[in-house]
């Protein structure tokens, strides 16, 4: 396999796995994860159950189907990196990613048949670490990306995102329909994606670049933050809950504003540095 190849098989795993990420947000919001008469992995339609019956069933038997052409996407792109490229650490993150799909299929199964607080936190988280390791890979796979400036525009686009997320946030300015909360964690996954990049990107910098030692803690603290708030978001059902959403939120905005001022006062001079 080609570079090249290798390169649009890790994009589009990392794509494919934001978007089911995003389905099965929308299926949990709008009810359609106890559907399928809640059964698991069947259905409640034709062919002894295999199809859906009505539409929310489909919404669910669709988010199967694609957790389940993301699983065998997910597996083609683990053996590529094993096969045609030698960094460990895209191993590992692949690995991870790999070795996790089948519990988070799991966790999927424990939400139909028992829809319990347990299994929906942890079957979020699963799916956030998937991601996580899959974006990371992809990253690093491609480190020609990396350079400061990408890491300013990525924290500037983070800083400029909040208010997007604040807008979208349970019990603010917008009733949290289904759609709406898959509109607000598209804007918070890709806010997660970025904090990510910024905090990649800055270990590729930081022999060469001073300073952005400092910017990668930052990016990660700040994308642990970010995703604490997500979680939290999901439950925003009592007072203190949403306190400690807000306080989450307001976490993960200082460090991303700090971040992006720290990265405007590195000397301009190696603005243009980038690895190749």
């Amino acid at each position: 396999m080609s570079r090249d190849r290798l390169r649009s098989l890790l994009l589009a795993t990392a794509g494919l796995t934001y978007v089911l990420l995003l389905i099965g947000i929308y299926t949990a919001a709008s009810g359609a994860g106890l559907t399928c008469a809640g059964r698991w992995p069947l259905c409640d339609g034709a062919v002894f159950g295999l199809f859906p019956a009505n539409w929310p069933s489909f919404i669910e038997w669709f988010h199967r189907l694609i957790a389940m052409i993301a699983g065998f996407v997910v597996i083609g792109a683990t053996y590529g990196t094993w096969r045609w490229q030698g960094d460990r650490r895209i191993k590992l993150a692949m690995t991870t990613a790999l070795a996790l799909y089948p519990l988070q299929a799991l966790l999927g199964a424990g939400t139909v048949l028992d829809y319990s607080l347990l299994y929906l936190t942890a079957h979020f988280l699963t799916a956030l670490a998937i991601f996580g390791s899959i974006t990371a890979a992809t990253l690093w796979y491609l480190p020609e990306l990396a350079a400061l400036s990408r890491v300013r525009y990525a924290l500037f686009a983070v800083v400029g995102l909040f208010p997007v997320l604040v807008a979208l946030s349970p019990g603010t300015l917008i009733d949290h329909t289904a759609a709406v909360q898959a509109v607000y964690y598209a804007v918070g996954l890709a806010m997660f994606a970025l904090l990510l990049a910024v905090a990649i990107w800055s270990g590729l910098l930081e022999s060469a670049v001073d300073r952005l030692s400092t910017v990668r803690l930052l990016a990660t603290v700040g994308a642990v933050a970010l995703a604490t708030q997500l979680l939290l978001g999901r439950y925003v059902y009592t007072d203190l809950i949403q306190l400690l959403d807000a306080g989450a939120m307001a976490a993960a905005f200082l460090i991303a504003l700090l971040a992006a001022w720290l990265a405007t006062r590195i000397d301009p001079p190696t603005a243009g540095l980038q690895v190749q």
